[in-house]
C-alpha cells in the first residue's frame, strides 16, 4: 500500500468512529413534528437543528452540483455509470434535506447560488483531469462530509439523543453512504490523480470553508 493509501485508510477508520471535534450551537427550545415521517421532537435545540439542517442541505446540494459537473465531462465514458450511481444517492440525500427544511422551517443558506456555480466548476474541473481526478475529488469531498456528519452525530448525542433519534438515523445513514462513495473513489484510482495529496488538501480546505459559511449565513 502506498503512503497515501495508508493515510487514507487511517483517516477512514477515524471517520467510522467519529471526528475529533463536535459542533457547538445553543438556542431556544421548541416542539416540532416532522410531518413526512411522524417524528416528534419535544423541546429541541432549535439553533442546533437549524444549523445542522441548513449546512447539510447546502452540502448535499453542492455534492449534487459536483456530480453534475463530473457527468458533463465523463458521463459518456466507462466511469460514467459509477458516477451516476453515486449521484443518484446524492439526489436522495438532497430530497430528504429538502423535506427537513420545510418540516423544521429552516431557511437555506444565502450562498446557494455560489455553491451552485462552484460545485459544478469543481466537478467539471477535476473531471477534466480524467477519471482519477474526478475520483480524487470524490474522495476529498466525501471524506470531509463524513467527518462533518460525525461531528453532528456527536453534538446530538451530547444533547438528549432520544429526542433526535430519527434525525440521527438520517445522518448516520447518509454518513455511511458518503463513506461508500469515498471507498469507490479509492477503488477507481483516485490516488493516481496528478498531485493527489495537494489536490485533496485544497479541496478539503474549501469544504471546511463552505461548511463554516453555510452554517452561519
Amino acid at each position: 500500500m502506498s503512503y497515501a493509501g495508508a493515510t487514507a485508510a487511517r483517516s477512514l477508520r477515524r471517520l467510522r468512529v467519529g471526528g475529533p471535534r463536535p459542533l457547538s450551537a445553543y438556542g431556544r427550545k421548541i416542539s416540532v413534528r416532522f410531518c413526512s415521517s411522524g417524528m416528534t421532537l419535544d423541546n429541541i435545540n432549535r439553533a442546533a437543528v437549524d444549523r445542522i439542517i441548513r449546512v447539510d442541505h447546502a452540502g448535499e446540494y453542492g455534492a449534487n452540483r459536483i456530480y453534475a459537473g463530473q457527468m458533463a465531462v465523463l458521463g459518456r465514458t466507462s466511469v460514467g455509470p459509477v458516477i451516476q450511481k453515486m449521484w443518484d444517492q446524492e439526489k436522495d440525500h438532497l430530497k430528504k434535506f429538502n423535506e427537513l427544511m420545510v418540516a423544521f422551517r429552516v431557511r437555506p443558506t444565502v450562498l446557494m447560488p455560489f455553491w451552485n456555480v462552484m460545485g459544478f466548476a469543481l466537478g467539471a474541473g477535476t473531471a477534466l483531469l480524467g477519471k482519477a481526478g474526478a475520483m480524487a475529488c470524490t474522495v476529498a469531498v466525501e471524506e470531509s462530509i463524513a467527518h462533518h456528519y460525525n461531528n453532528q452525530i456527536r453534538t446530538l448525542m451530547e444533547e438528549e439523543p432520544e429526542k433526535y433519534q430519527e434525525l440521527l438515523q438520517v445522518i448516520r445513514k447518509f454518513r455511511d453512504e458518503e463513506l461508500e462513495h469515498h471507498d469507490i473513489g479509492l477503488e477507481h484510482d483516485a490516488e493516481l490523480a496528478p498531485a493527489y495529496a495537494v489536490l485533496k488538501t485544497v479541496i478539503q480546505a474549501g469544504c471546511r470553508v463552505a461548511i463554516y459559511l453555510s452554517e452561519r449565513f
